[in-house]
């Protein structure tokens, strides 16, 4: 089947292009972009003024549970998340059970994925068997299986010759390495970012110099190995002066920052509602002035990456005290609106910026199709409604979980349809789009 985007705004970023063109979709994949193009038996469909037709968003930091914490999240409704937050990809990472650590493993989330038949699901591989710190997992056969980089992702490396040998190991396949980054010995019994406000709540600190002594490490080790280092949801002014300095220096390190990072700060724990679990994220929500480094980051092309780190929990896991609980919040469904509210409208970057955030740079990280609307290339499209009028509503989410500290925020901006492979497999039903 032939459908013809027509009329839209299209940007594009890998090629240039900001203004109306016109998209032919043939089957999977984009026949032809431009002015004007010929219907050709092809099903129009008129794009209403105001949206915005771009390359597939692209989360490369994405927490599916399965296998083994189906409770949590599945491949199916963390796959049906995605599309409703304008992701036709998700990059998912390997801290399931069994850890994903060897080919059988990857398989099984490949074939879930097929199952679902949504998003498209990149699995990243492990560093360590079992994620342990201790062996070096099968990182070829990891490649060979369908993994697109490595992570021991939820904690660090254990040790700095472990993290060598594995951007060793990598970069013999042109894969990155992710790293958690935090020095353990610093981090502790950590719960809340070190300041003003876990002191005032008797809760245990975790420094920003906790994340920037991992992100330095793997600088070092980037520049000694020549592999591609990337830092995973950073959040400290510190670890972003390395990543500064890193680029300088022409290594190959990236780096990827959270929206909840970009938008919130360590004030959260206090109110509205004082040890509230679902402002628990590892690494923490920082300072004013670590929050506004993130955002600067953005603004200069420091930043290379916006990733949800969308960690789902179940309800009775979060409604503990804040020590007991697990870390993070799910993103999906409210990364896009926040995106745009915070960063498009606030004038602090233009749309084209933000489509290299969220799909030109993690598909050249991860080296995977999309980030371009390229004659031949797969069919997958986010379009935006970015006057879209967005009230984040946790109930409603298709995420199976709902651990999330935006319910009830109203955002400006939105995702109006989401297509993979050429199926349209989202419509947002408050915008008058039939595609």
């Amino acid at each position: 089947m032939k459908r013809l985007l027509k009329g839209g705004r299209l940007v594009d970023p890998a090629h240039g292009v900001d203004g109306v063109r016109d998209v032919l979709i043939d089957g999977d994949r984009i026949a032809r972009v431009g002015r004007d193009l010929p219907a050709d038996g092809a099903a129009v469909v008129e794009i209403p003024d105001g949206l915005v037709v771009c390359p597939g968003f692209i989360d490369m930091h994405v927490h599916l549970r399965e296998p083994g914490q189906e409770h949590k999240e599945t491949v199916a409704t963390g796959t049906a998340a995605a599309v409703a937050g304008g992701f036709t990809a998700v990059a998912c990472m390997p801290n399931t059970n069994p850890v994903n650590d060897e080919a059988n493993v990857t398989a099984y989330i490949l074939a879930k994925a097929a199952e679902a038949g949504l998003a498209r699901v990149y699995p990243v591989g492990a560093v360590s068997r079992g994620s342990e710190g201790e062996l070096l997992a099968d990182i070829a056969e990891l490649k060979q299986a369908g993994c697109v980089a490595i992570t021991d992702d939820g904690h660090p490396v254990k040790t700095a010759l472990l993290l060598r040998r594995a951007l060793e190991y990598a970069g013999m396949f042109d894969m990155p390495v992710i790293e958690h980054c935090e020095d353990p010995s610093l981090k502790g019994d950590g719960v809340a970012h070190e300041g003003y406000h876990a002191a005032m709540l008797g809760l245990r600190g975790i420094s920003g110099a906790c994340e920037a002594l991992g992100v330095e490490r793997g600088v070092l080790l980037a520049e000694m190995t020549g592999s591609h280092f990337h830092v995973a949801h950073m959040s400290a002014r510190a670890s972003l002066r390395a990543v500064r300095h890193a680029k300088d220096a022409g290594l190959r390190v990236t780096s990827e920052v959270t929206p909840h990072h970009f938008t919130l700060t360590d004030e959260w724990l206090a109110s509205p509602v004082p040890y509230d679990t679902n402002v628990k994220m590892n690494p923490p929500l920082r300072e004013a002035a670590d929050r506004d480094a993130m955002l600067d980051g953005l603004a200069d092309g420091s930043i290379d990456v916006i990733a949800t780190d969308h960690a789902p929990h179940h309800y009775d896991e979060k409604n503990v005290e804040f020590d007991r609980a697990p870390f993070g919040i799910v993103g999906l469904e409210t990364a896009v609106p926040l995106s745009l509210d915070r960063l498009v409208h606030s004038g602090l970057i233009r749309l084209p910026r933000l489509v290299e955030l969220l799909s030109v740079n993690p598909a050249r990280i991860l080296r995977v199709p999309g980030g371009s609307l390229s004659e031949g290339a797969v069919a997958d499209i986010t379009i935006l409604a970015p006057e879209l009028g967005v009230h984040v509503d946790a109930s409603a989410m298709r995420s199976r979980s709902k651990n999330t500290p935006f319910d009830g925020w109203d955002l400006r901006g939105g995702v109006a349809a989401t297509i993979v492979g050429g199926r349209t497999l989202f419509v947002n039903p408050a915008v008058s789009l039939a595609v």
